[in-house]
C-alpha cells in the first residue's frame, strides 16, 4: 500500500468517523495466510478511546471492513479493551 493510499484511507474512512482524535503506529504484522505460508507486511495500529456505545462499535467495525475491502486483506485484527483513560 502506498503512503498516499493510507492517508486517504485515513483522512476519508477514519477521521470523519473519530473526529476526537486518534492514535497510529506504524509495524509490521505477520500471520499465517490461507495459503499456509507466514507472510508479513507493513501494518498501521490504530487506537481509539471511544465510550463503548452501539455507534462507535458500528463505526469500527465499518473502518475495519472498508479497509479489507480497499486493500485486499483477508482478515483486520480488532482488539477491543475495557480502560479508564483521561485527557489531563
Amino acid at each position: 500500500m502506498a503512503d498516499a493510499d493510507w492517508k486517504n484511507f485515513l483522512n476519508q474512512v477514519l477521521t470523519p468517523r473519530f473526529p476526537a482524535g486518534l492514535t497510529v503506529m506504524d509495524a509490521t504484522g505477520q500471520w499465517r495466510g490461507e495459503s499456509g505460508v507466514v507472510e508479513q507486511e507493513q501494518a498501521h495500529v490504530v487506537t481509539v478511546y471511544h465510550g463503548g456505545e452501539a455507534a462507535s462499535r458500528r463505526a469500527i467495525r465499518y473502518v475495519a471492513l472498508e479497509y479489507k475491502r480497499r486493500f485486499g486483506q483477508e482478515a483486520v485484527l480488532r482488539e477491543r479493551t475495557s480502560t479508564c483513560a483521561a485527557f489531563e
